[in-house]
């Protein structure tokens, strides 16, 4: 029986297991959930030559420590993560993201913090001994779903790792650039006619700001109100990630991964696709602004993000 775990000695703020999300279950009112970022926690895996679709470690802003026992592992990390692995000899590295490390019996990983971004990625060779809940290994704290019994991990708990075939002493290595820009491009929502046209063209032209409010769930954003000149509140509909409701008080709020699977504000726009990696990621005080792109336009963004995240898949082969 394999018993190499982590030792959890410092949580950290919010630490879950994520993977690619739990599909089909909307109509049980059971979001998606899944990485805030998808494009790094694939990364992640690949680095340590995993399936694409292996449960991760996500963290946000201050991530955990961890002491490895009973086992050797690869692991990686990815995002823009401040870290350090302790060796047995008591020497620190300092660690580098996007590159995968040998990690001995008892050497700690310290993942400090995040660096202007919220969240980061853990991946090990083999994957972590997990329960699957309704075919995901994703943590919805909100809802209490998941591994761990839906909860982020605490100091009292253990993260068990599978046996890994996949360790290796090669070592793997992506060059990642994530171009930082703060245009984010929407789609107009289905209420888009509910605002003023003086809203309308602020929300494209205007500057919003990141506030304090901002997890799993969604960001709110302060800025110009926006004036709602037909129902601040509508019949309860469908959300998607991505989907910017605006409630009476005029700050929009983009939806992430643990969205409600309905809600009852108007939606003004819907992030595309694939700028929600970087949305995701968007910390409190970050300025942002809007641009509005045809669904055409947004199919052909997302076609061109997808084959760069592959082309940064195929440089760790």
């Amino acid at each position: 029986m394999n018993n190499t775990y982590f030792e959890i000695l410092r949580a950290g703020i919010n630490t879950t297991a994520q993977d690619e999300g739990r599909n089909h279950m909307y109509h049980l009112g059971i979001t998606v959930s899944g990485a805030i970022d998808q494009r790094n926690y694939k990364l992640s895996n690949k680095l340590v030559n995993n399936s694409l679709s292996e449960a991760s470690i996500e963290f946000a802003y201050q991530g955990p420590l961890l002491k490895l026992k009973n086992g050797k592992i690869n692991f990686s990390i990815t995002g823009e993560v401040i870290f350090k692995i302790i060796r047995k000899t008591l020497k620190v590295e300092e660690g580098v993201c996007y590159k995968s490390y040998i990690l001995e019996d008892k050497e700690q990983i310290d993942i400090i913090s995040t660096k202007n971004t919220a969240y980061g990625y853990l991946s090990v060779s083999g994957g972590f001994k997990l329960e699957k809940i309704w075919n995901s290994y994703s943590i919805n704290t909100k809802a209490n779903i998941g591994p761990n019994n839906g909860k982020k991990y605490s100091s009292e708990n253990k993260i068990f790792i599978k046996n890994s075939k996949s360790l290796t002493n090669k070592e793997f290595k992506i060059n990642y650039n994530e171009i930082s820009d703060n245009v984010i491009r929407v789609i107009k929502g289905t209420n888009f006619d509910y605002f003023s046209k003086k809203s309308q063209n602020s929300f494209f032209s205007e500057e919003f700001s990141v506030t304090k409010l901002a997890d799993r769930m969604g960001i709110r954003l302060s800025g110009n109100k926006l004036e709602n000149i037909v129902s601040t509140n509508i019949k309860s509909e469908g959300l998607v990630r991505g989907a910017i409701q605006v409630p009476a008080d005029g700050n929009p709020i983009i939806m992430l991964s643990d969205h409600g699977t309905i809600g009852g504000y108007p939606k003004i726009g819907v992030v595309i696709s694939a700028d929600l990696d970087r949305v995701g990621q968007l910390t409190p005080g970050s300025i942002i602004n809007f641009k509005e792109v045809s669904l055409e336009e947004a199919q052909n963004i997302f076609k061109a993000y997808t084959e760069d995240t592959d082309n940064y898949l195929n440089e760790a082969n």
